[in-house]
This record gives structure tokens, sequence and C-alpha cells, in this order.
């Protein structure tokens, strides 16, 4: 065996020997802290190349002198290396604790500066891992922020809708112990009562609508079919046209000549609620002289739309993200028995949602404009000849 063949063969040993140790040590420090294993990890291969160059400077039987310096250079190589495998220890446990503090951090509120003061990591696997967590925490903190909200909507609705029955029902409660003590006529009171039940059980529709439009997963709609937007908007213009001349509200329905269907695969009544309650809204919100124009078009991108522009005199902005909550009003007093639930816009909403629409309302100069767009029907389909009114 020549030397060139003694020395790789006492090079494979020594380094196999110093693995299985590096080994077995690694095993023994198992839970320790991240700079430990990080320099034993390093010590290792460090251990294996300084006793190979050892031993096999020892067996060449070079001079004195030339096997000081190579022992002093692999001496101080092997302190460099000690050194550094030190420092990256610290930094992956430092950054490791951070990771850790992120972990603990996830569902509570911390200032942006502290979330952000993270070193920049070691690897790109701990980078990955932190973007992560900072992203679940961002993503957590929205949902916090949503439940929240839903929480207040939530009591305002309760505390609404229990002052809006409290009042009818107190008025039922005045007229069944006027006509116990005999000083109101039977006539008139049992209108009013009609009137009062009826308000009532118009009420208690709508949280029922609400309620069902609402549904976090309604299934598969089972009463779909084919229905014309031009009939719908066609009806409720008709429909709400008198209670516009009573205001004195200009009521106007635009169509495209060529838009003469706008077919569209939902519900009749719903799809019918859906535009009464954003017509009736506007008609109830425009001052005397004013105009409300309904449109149904198509959008560039395909869907149909439906579009209800008053002159209402804009709502404010912090409003317009709270338009389609449920129990909100523009008039703040909630007075008033034309004011009606705070419901229309909120059920308008869900309906959208279910037939896989979206909504949205946006101030123009003298009022808003509420928009609908809904996927269009496939062609193909019969139209339903008369969209049904609720």
């Amino acid at each position: 065996m020549n030397d060139m063949q003694q020395v790789v063969a006492v090079t494979v040993v020594v380094c196999l020997a110093a693995g299985a140790v590096g080994a077995f040590v690694l095993a023994r420090l198992r839970g320790r802290s991240t700079t430990v294993l990080v320099v034993a990890a390093s010590l290792v291969p460090l251990a294996a190349v300084s006793v190979a160059v050892f031993v096999n400077v020892r067996r060449m039987f070079i001079s004195t002198h030339d096997s000081t310096v190579v022992l002093v250079a692999l001496g101080c190589a092997g302190l460099v290396g000690i050194l550094l495998s030190l420092v990256l220890g610290h930094q992956v446990a430092r950054e490791a604790h951070a990771l850790t503090r992120t972990v603990r951090s996830l569902g509570e509120r911390i200032p942006v500066e502290e979330a952000g003061a993270r070193t920049t990591p070691v690897s790109s696997e701990l980078t990955a891992l932190g973007r992560e967590l900072d992203t679940t925490r961002l993503r957590l903190e929205a949902s916090e922020r949503r439940e929240r909200a839903l929480e207040s909507s939530r009591r305002e609705l309760v505390a609404f809708m229990s002052h809006d029955l409290r009042t009818p029902l107190a008025g039922l409660r005045a007229l069944a112990e006027g006509l116990e003590d005999g000083v109101i006529e039977p006539a008139p009171a049992l209108r009013q009562v009609r009137q009062t039940v009826a308000r009532l059980d118009g009420l208690v529709g709508d949280l029922f609508e609400l309620s069902r439009v609402s549904a976090p997963d309604p299934g598969p709609r089972d009463d779909a079919t084919l229905v014309s937007l031009v009939e719908v908007a066609h009806d409720v213009v008709g429909e709400l046209q008198q209670h516009a001349h009573q205001r004195l509200v200009d009521l106007r329905l635009q169509v495209a000549p060529d838009d003469d269907r706008l077919a569209v695969t939902g519900n009749g009544d719903e799809l019918t609620r859906l535009l009464g309650n954003l017509v009736g809204n506007a008609v109830r919100h425009t001052s005397e002289g004013g105009s409300v124009v309904v449109r149904a078009e198509r959008c560039a991108d395909g869907r149909t739309q439906l579009s209800v522009l008053d002159e209402c005199g804009g709502i404010a902005e912090p409003d317009l993200l709270r338009v389609f909550e449920a129990g909100w009003r523009a008039d703040p007093d909630r007075g008033g028995r034309d004011a009606g639930a705070g419901l229309g816009l909120a059920i308008a909403k869900g309906i959208v949602e279910s037939h896989a629409g979206s909504i949205s309302v946006a101030n123009v100069e003298g009022g808003c404009r509420f928009e609908v767009a809904l996927p269009a029907a496939e062609p193909g389909g019969v139209v339903e000849q008369d969209a049904p009114v609720s």
C-alpha cells in the first residue's frame, strides 16, 4: 500500500470514528439548548479533520518545524471554527426564542413595532416560518376584529329590535286598556290594532328572512329558475310608483334596448324583494322633487347588473362600511313610522350573496348609488314570463 492509500485509509477511519462519537454525543445532548447542539455539530467535523491531520503528520515523519507549523495552523483554524459555531448557535437560539414569543403571542394584540422587531433569520426556512407566523397572527387579529364587530352588531340589533317591538306593544296595551275602560271607540281601535299587528308581522318576517339568507352554509338551491331582471325591475318600479308619487319623487326605470331580458338563475321572490328593498329605501330617503333611477344593464364582465341611483344627499363616509349591517339606519334618531326596522339592506346583501353575486354602495353627486351584480344565466334556458312579486 503506497503512502497516498495509507493517508486515505487513515483519514476514512478517523472520520468514521469521529462521526460515530459525534452521533453518540448529539444523541446524549438531545433536548439541550440550540447553541449547544450547533456547537457540538460544528465540532464533530472539526475534530475529525484535526485528528486525521495530526495522525497523518506524525506518520509522515516530516521535520519538527514543519509539523509544528501544520499543527499551529490547524489549532488556529479550529479555534476560529469554534468561535464561529458559537456565534451561529447564538443567532439560531435567539431567532428560535423570537419565534417562540411569536407563537405565544398568537391571538394577542401586540404593537406593530414589537411585531417587526425580530432580527433577520439565519436561514431561509426560519425566514419562511417567521413570515408564516406573522401572517397567521394578522389573520387571527382580523378574525378577532370581525368577531367583535359581529358581536357589537348583534347587540345593536337586539337593542334596536327591542325598541321597535316595545313601541307597538305599548300601543297595543294602551288600546286594550282603552277598550276595557270604554274610553276608545271600537272601530278605530280595531283598525289601529290591525295596522300594528301587520307592522309586527312584517318585523318578524324580516327577522326570519334575515336569519335564512344569512345562514353560513345554506346548501344548494332547489328553488332556482330562470328569471328576467328586466321584468323584476318593471314589477318593482310599478309597485312603488304610487308610493313615490305620494312623496313627490320621480321614479324611473332605464333599460338598454338590447337588454330586454337579462336572465339570471335564482329565486324570483327573493330577487323582487332585493330590488324592492333598495328602491323603497331610495324613495324613502329622497327629498321632495328628487328622482330615483333604476337601471338594468349588462356589465363589461358579462354579469347582469341592477343599479339604484337616488338623491338622498349621500351617506357619511364612516357609515358606508356599515350600510349592510343588520339594524343600521341612516337616521341616528331612528324615529318615525317610516323608518323601517333597519333590516332591508342586510336582507338584500344576504339575498345577493345567496345568488353568488355582489352588492356595493358609493356616494355620487347629490345622493348614492347601489349596484347589484349577478351571474348571467346560461344561454338556452326559458325565462319566466311573469316574475313573482312579493
